[in-house]
């Protein structure tokens, strides 16, 4: 059996150079919304075409981990995300996906190291791996023994002293630089039209006054000159819900997303936050001022990752997150944000304008708009977005094991350039909008307006797909039911029916948890429920029933 996988250009020239190459790593930075999953995705059906091997995916949060196996399904693949280490991989899935936290556990990566020996690695936004040394050497202990390994970014990286596991660098000026083995940019993305969307950003000057920690009265707009603290306390100031000019641009954002929305009907906004309490407050003024629905994530929430998949298909006008919505989640509806975060990194920056650029196709017009505060910061990296980076390893400066704990605290508050002690002492006393001026990116590059025009959207590139014919591949269990669902997300409801009936029958027979499991695992023949197929999971529930049926 074989099956036609529907590539884009630039998806078919990096699966060709991927196919041709025989180093074991392959590098491939992508803008987001370009289509790195499907990619990588066809670069895995190729692999186990060659040879049957068992396909790892990593990637960096636990909701991207069911988007993946979403994704596998439509390919073709069947991958399990509620892999544990104390268990083995059922037969009826052709791997897992994990998360870069996971695999920075040492027993994890111990334990993933065996599975991962001779298999095919997919590192989803592997700059991740630079984060933190635990991850870093969780990467290289788990999968330096892999047969390949696909790493995939849509961010450029970092310029820091983290060296990212698997990446190739040659020596410049400044020290070593990644070297992607296929790079696609958002401004080859825009000429090639029907991949991104073209991003508008309207940016607001406002004047704000604030109360300092050190009890200093100040003000200013965004055009004044202010040193580090002085930029830092004027945004906040901004973005704070005791002034106007948050509000005055949320407003300004929910009238084009109802404009939006009479051509777009499911069209949606994104405010991405300062952090929860803020979160909940604007989740507060977009549902008391504008009478509409709003739903609002947040780390804290262990159903965070439910609630974005269900805003994701549904037809609520906004969504209000902290940091939950920044990278890799598809939510291709989004057409208008709002940066309302104090986070002034250009990581962070790109990493939440991606979430707009995904094209839909069919749909006429596809302008998306990210409304900003005009802060010289965020101004910058908005007109650098088209601009690709690569990461440069650069001379330590200072050692991270030379701090104490205490002080590592400090330096990561650093990008709030408040200490918690210090923002009880910092009080908001005004702030209002003024002056919008808007730039975006188009096909011609980079174009300022007074006010906002109309320009020709791009053409879908619909006969520009490139048709990849690659084989079937079965599991160890043979090929995979076809259907909507996953095997992973019918393996999840089935060993949730499991766990109900197992405490089912501890309370009615009075035996314990251990003893129960133990017997029905006998029963169905099987050494445990994380490693079973969905055919003895099914078995194992009859097996239950008869059991409860006989008290």
């Amino acid at each position: 059996m074989s099956d036609r996988v529907q590539l884009r250009p630039w998806q078919r020239a990096a699966f060709d150079k991927f196919a041709a190459s025989e180093h074991p790593d392959y590098l491939a930075v992508a803008t987001p919304g370009a289509g790195k999953t499907t990619f990588a995705l066809a670069c895995a059906r190729w692999v186990l075409a060659q040879q049957r091997r068992r396909v790892i995916v990593v990637a960096p949060t636990t909701h991207l981990k069911t988007q993946w196996v979403q994704a596998a399904h439509r390919m073709g693949l069947e991958l399990d995300h509620q892999w544990s280490p104390t268990d083995g991989v059922s037969k009826d899935v052709h791997g897992i996906v994990t998360t870069y936290q996971q695999v920075s556990m040492p027993d994890t990566a111990k334990k993933l190291r065996g599975l991962a020996n001779d298999a095919f690695v997919i590192l989803d936004e592997i700059h991740h791996a630079g984060d933190e040394r635990a991850w870093g050497d969780g990467v290289r202990t788990a999968f330096e023994l892999a047969n390949r390994r696909l790493c995939l970014s849509g961010t450029p990286f970092r310029s820091d002293t983290a060296s990212i596991p698997f990446v190739r660098y040659e020596e410049t000026g400044v020290g070593g630089e990644a070297q992607p083995d296929f790079t696609y940019g958002y401004a080859d993305a825009l000429r090639d039209g029907g991949v991104v969307r073209p991003v508008y950003f309207p940016r607001f000057d406002g004047l704000m006054e604030w109360s300092a920690p050190d009890g200093s009265i100040l003000s200013a707009n965004f055009h004044d000159d202010l040193d580090r603290v002085g930029n830092s306390h004027r945004l906040r100031a901004a973005l704070s819900l005791e002034g106007d000019w948050l509000a005055a641009v949320m407003g300004q954002a929910h009238d084009r997303l109802m404009y939006i929305r009479q051509t777009h009907p499911d069209a949606g906004g994104l405010a991405i936050c300062m952090d929860q309490d803020h979160a909940r407050d604007i989740a507060r003024l977009i549902r008391n001022r504008y009478h509409v629905e709003c739903d609002v994530v947040v780390s804290d929430d262990p159903d965070a990752s439910n609630k974005i998949a269900a805003f994701a298909k549904s037809t609520k006008p906004w969504l209000v997150a902290v940091r939950m919505v920044s990278e890799g989640v598809d939510i291709p509806r989004l057409r208008v944000g709002v940066y309302a975060s104090t986070v002034v990194t250009e990581l962070f920056f790109r990493q939440a304008v991606g979430r707009f650029v995904r094209w839909t196709r069919g749909l006429v017009s596809q302008k998306a708009y990210v409304y900003l505060p005009d802060d010289p910061r965020l101004r910058t990296h908005a007109f650098q977005i088209a601009e690709a980076r690569r990461h440069v390893l650069k001379p330590p400066t200072e050692r991270d094991d030379e701090f104490t704990p205490e002080q590592l605290e400090r330096e990561a508050m650093k990008e709030l350039d408040l200490l918690p002690e210090q923002l009880s002492l910092f009080s908001v006393l005004s702030s209002f909008a003024t002056g919008m001026t808007v730039h975006a990116f188009t096909e011609q590059g980079l174009t300022l307006f007074d006010d906002e025009p109309e320009i020709p959207e791009p053409d879908e590139a619909d006969g520009a797909d490139d048709a990849l014919e690659l084989p079937e591949i079965p599991t160890d269990a043979g090929f995979p039911l076809t259907g909507s669902k996953s095997v992973a997300e019918r393996k999840e409801e089935l060993r949730q029916r499991n766990m109900e009936l197992a405490k089912t029958l501890v309370d009615t027979t009075g035996f314990g948890h251990a003893r129960v499991q133990a017997e029905l695992n006998r029963l169905s023949g099987i050494t445990s429920v994380g490693s079973a197929t969905n055919n003895e999971l099914e078995r194992r529930i009859r097996h239950a029933e008869q059991w409860l049926r006989r008290r």
